[in-house]
């Protein structure tokens, strides 16, 4: 009896051995909000992240990871797409209140944003391209349990076939034992916001100590605000701990690659919303498990001691996901996978930046980065290089800057981006200059990487093209005519034999559906599931579809229960309502 316990026991144990090496990878985003590379691995050991630094330890430190846009909700669209916001028409922050989980689906239309010439644009979900998904719907077309915990800000509102679970209680823990998870946790304790409202919190970091850049005054004020940032940032770090410790618990810490990153830039001023390094460039960590890293981890070629110096953007990302997950990428996607099995082979040459309305003032720019230089080109030069955003002004230095330029007592380094116009075109040396303070686009020596960054700038555009030549208000008439928003047509219902079969006359649209025993009024959290191929559904069962192309309404709720049919012992459809 013993011996057949035993026996019994090694076969559980060599299933579950052998299910774990043939399982796909657990994914998890540890994703924080507004920060810059000033964390210990990056050679900034100011905050103490002894969380962080451990995760780098046993993972990759990605050295040149960039945001598309300096601010988060046309960075956010840039994610979740693999689009460039430019390429889509997300561009513009922030069309509307869909900033947290499902989003707001009704808009007031009235106003409240003012573009460059006075006109103004009412919260608009940006109606996409009928082709372009999120990439979490092919994710759980492929196995994958999705969950959002909690941010969206995707310029549109969420579709409910892009998460499993999108609100405050959304958890990988709640994946079925034989799915996959990819999990996202957004953290918000390091928001630009924070910098005032966690103005009362315990200061951990002395504002004695905190580093300057040259282009910040060095005064009381300033160093109260840089050492709350870097108090946020051990906040986060032990909030980052406790993500993992629970992975841990659960055992499933080594069937997981862990990515932490920051949606962009750092929250002070002259940080996020501008498209220097210090508005783009992201701190980025991968750990991934070893039995892992062969099939799904980085190019091998691409890691030196245990860091990656290779140009990464953020339209990298749904695509690299996808990679991972075992799924075709789709090609209309901007991207290119760095990981898993569908990784390039050759590095990025350069990556690209925009940057258009930011709140309420409108600008457009674009940029080029490579491994060195970086290159802007403006295309409103008359206008004022520092934004004088109603926001950011709530930041106690911000106006403590302003003030001193009122008084004429900022330096060189600090008065530049207070210029009253801009120059057509800029060129940094960002090994020589990563302030990006002097403006080098007039140095003889370096006219042949003008001419090659500006090339690569066009053949960018080409490439991608670029709604932003549309000013906002003609954009947003065209997504929406008449100002309307164009709602999505309700689903049709097909039956043949046992097979159900579900389509949507508006181009683009996803379905989603419920198979449930409750005749009831589903809501966005009901745990609609993504339709893709022929259902069956079980008799005096209830049937519930829903359809939505993104930026669009979404359609009324199709419902109906199903019959044994007697004679033929197939479905027959009794409608409840249609």
């Amino acid at each position: 009896m013993m011996r057949k316990i035993f026996l019994l026991g090694m076969m559980v144990m060599m299933f579950s051995g052998l299910f774990a090496q043939s399982k796909r990878p657990n994914i998890l985003w540890l994703t924080c909000e507004d920060i810059s590379p000033t964390l210990s691995m990056y050679g900034d050991s100011t905050a103490h992240t002894p969380n962080l630094d451990k995760l780098a330890a046993e993972g990759l430190v990605f050295d040149n990871v960039f945001a598309v846009v300096a601010v988060c909700a046309p960075s956010r669209s840039s994610i979740i797409t693999g689009m460039y916001p430019t390429s889509i028409g997300t561009m513009h922050m922030r069309t509307a209140h869909d900033v947290m989980s499902w989003g707001k689906r009704e808009y007031s239309g009235k106003s409240n944003h003012v573009d460059i010439n006075g006109d103004t644009v009412p919260f608009y979900s940006a109606v996409i391209p009928p082709n372009v998904k999120c990439f979490t719907e092919y994710m759980r077309e492929g196995g994958y349990y999705c969950t959002n915990n909690q941010k969206t800000d995707y310029q549109f509102a969420a579709p409910v076939t892009a998460w499993d679970e999108n609100n405050t209680k959304a958890e990988w823990k709640h994946a079925p034992w034989d799915m996959p998870f990819f999990s996202v946790y957004n953290h918000n304790v390091t928001h630009e916001s924070q910098i005032w409202k966690r103005a009362d919190k315990p200061q951990t970091v002395s504002p004695e100590v905190v580093p300057l850049p040259s282009y910040f005054p060095d005064d009381s004020i300033v160093r109260t605000d840089v050492a709350r940032n870097y108090s946020n940032i051990e906040v986060l770090d032990q909030q980052i701990g406790e993500m993992i410790r629970a992975l841990k618990r659960a055992g499933e810490y080594n069937n997981t690659i862990i990515f932490f990153f920051s949606d962009h830039g750092g929250p002070l001023p002259r940080g996020k919303r501008l498209n220097y390094d210090s508005g783009l460039r992201v701190p980025f960590i991968v750990r991934i498990p070893k039995q892992y890293r062969k099939k799904y981890g980085v190019d091998p070629s691409w890691v030196k001691n245990g860091r990656v110096d290779a140009l990464i953007s953020f339209v990298d990302l749904a695509p690299t996901m996808l990679s991972i997950a075992g799924m075709k990428i789709p090609d209309y996607m901007e991207g290119q996978a760095f990981m898993g099995p569908q990784r390039v082979k050759e590095q990025r040459k350069y990556i690209f930046g925009t940057g258009d309305r930011f709140d309420e003032h409108t600008d457009r720019n674009r940029v080029v980065r490579d491994h060195r230089y970086l290159y802007v080109r403006n295309y409103h030069p008359e206008l004022p290089g520092y934004k004088d955003i109603a926001y950011r002004k709530n930041i106690p230095m911000m106006r403590d800057m302003l003030y001193l330029l009122k008084m004429g007592r900022l330096t060189p380094a600090q008065n530049y981006w207070f210029r009253l116009y801009k120059m057509p075109e800029e060129l940094y040396d960002c090994e020589k200059d990563p302030e990006n303070v002097h403006n080098i686009i007039d140095d003889p020596s370096l006219s042949g990487k003008l001419d090659e960054m500006r090339k690569a700038m066009d053949e960018w555009l080409a490439a991608t093209g670029d709604m932003a030549a549309t000013p906002e208000k003609e954009m947003f008439l065209k997504m929406w005519p008449g100002g309307k928003q164009p709602v999505t047509q309700k689903p049709k219902i097909s039956v043949k034999g046992k097979e159900i079969t579900l389509s949507c006359k508006t181009e683009g649209a996803s379905i989603a559906y419920l198979i449930s025993n409750k005749d009831f009024n589903p809501d966005l959290n009901a745990g609609w599931q993504v339709y893709y191929k022929p259902l069956r559904v079980p008799r005096g069962k209830y049937l519930y579809v829903m359809a939505q192309r993104i930026g669009y309404r979404e359609s009324a709720v199709v419902k109906k229960k199903f019959i044994k049919n007697t004679s033929t012992k197939q479905h027959s459809v009794s409608t409840i309502i249609e």
